[in-house]
């Protein structure tokens, strides 16, 4: 459902929200079908300020929006109770992605003026960036659907509660990098940063959860891959003159998986583990350190058992490549 946009202009406020707006949220609930009270927590869980119900400020996509919604309930292909947390997924992540297109938009005009001179101007340059970026995400959700369904349908235990290795890594002083340094800068390094830890995920057949400024959090099936996630990203950012060291920490174990996010002890351990890791170094939980002794290439040493926040007795090992020698 749309958002009310206060200070669009008119004609950029049609092309984005797909028509005027012409109902309040009642008015929305009735010719949907669906209850007042329904259709203001699934408004809330998209991440949209609670309107009054006699504003005007829904579009025939909004009623569309709800009966579809209504639909997939109906036919049982969505369950009642959870509506409101998958609308509220879908709301986060689609946020997130709206916000970094008005950014490149902004960022596309600034550079480059002429592209649009007026409002109107600006409007129709969105009307024909719309379809392309549509195709855009149809595409790539259609690919990422594909290699999670894949996975879905090929595992043997429940995906939600699998055995997974999690991990993350992170720069190493990044709040004292941020007081020295300019914002074009530090977009640069957290860009090429992100660059490297996507795609290194990418490589190794791993699944970024989530990037969170200076940190990226992932997961990985196999222990082999996840170790070279990680070992590969500290090399990488050694290698590279703009970034600071990296650090990681790598635990293995059942990981609850919920709705694009991971959970568990298995999560904090790794946290915990990243946040001792020394600058360059990658230190794993002793039940994947065990996996992962008996893989060549690696080498792992043990360390003295350490006490961390939720963990009174953690014994780490530190990873490192065979042929490398301890600092």
């Amino acid at each position: 459902m749309s958002a009310p946009s206060g200070g669009l202009p008119p004609e950029l406020e049609r092309v984005l929200l797909g028509g005027p707006r012409r109902f309040t949220r009642l008015e929305v609930a009735e010719q949907a079908g669906v209850s007042p009270d329904r259709s203001r927590a699934l408004w809330r869980a998209l991440g949209f300020a609670t309107v009054g119900d006699d504003e005007v400020v829904f579009t025939e996509l909004d009623v569309e929006a709800m009966r579809t919604t209504n639909r997939l309930i109906d036919d049982g292909v969505l369950d009642k109770d959870l509506e409101t947390t998958v609308a509220r997924a879908i709301g986060l992540h689609m946020s997130r992605l709206a916000e970094w297109q008005a950014e490149l938009l902004r960022a596309l005009l600034a550079d480059h003026p002429e592209l649009a001179r007026t409002p109107d101007e600006v409007s129709a340059l969105i009307e024909r960036l719309l379809p392309r970026l549509r195709h855009i995400h149809d595409f790539v959700w259609r690919r990422h659907l594909a290699a999670n369904a894949g996975r879905a349908l090929a595992a043997g235990e429940q995906l939600e509660a699998a055995t997974q290795v999690v991990g993350f890594v992170d720069l190493v002083g990044y709040t004292r990098m941020v007081r020295r340094v300019d914002e074009r800068e530090l977009t640069e390094i957290l860009e090429r940063f992100e660059s490297l830890a996507t795609g290194l995920v990418a490589d190794h057949h791993g699944h970024v959860v989530k990037l969170i400024g200076d940190e990226v959090l992932f997961v990985c099936p196999e222990p082999r891959d996840a170790a070279e996630i990680a070992l590969s990203l500290a090399e990488a950012a050694d290698a590279d003159d703009l970034l600071p060291s990296v650090r990681g920490g790598l635990a293995s174990g059942r990981v609850l998986s919920r709705f694009g996010d991971v959970y568990g002890s298995v999560v904090n351990l790794a946290s915990r583990l990243t946040s001792i890791a020394r600058p360059g170094t990658v230190l794993v939980n002793a039940s994947l350190a065990e996996t992962l002794d008996d893989e060549p290439g690696f080498r792992l040493r043990s360390l003295r058992a350490v006490s961390v926040s939720g963990f009174p007795r953690v014994r780490p090992a530190v990873l490192r490549r065979a042929a490398q020698r301890p600092a």
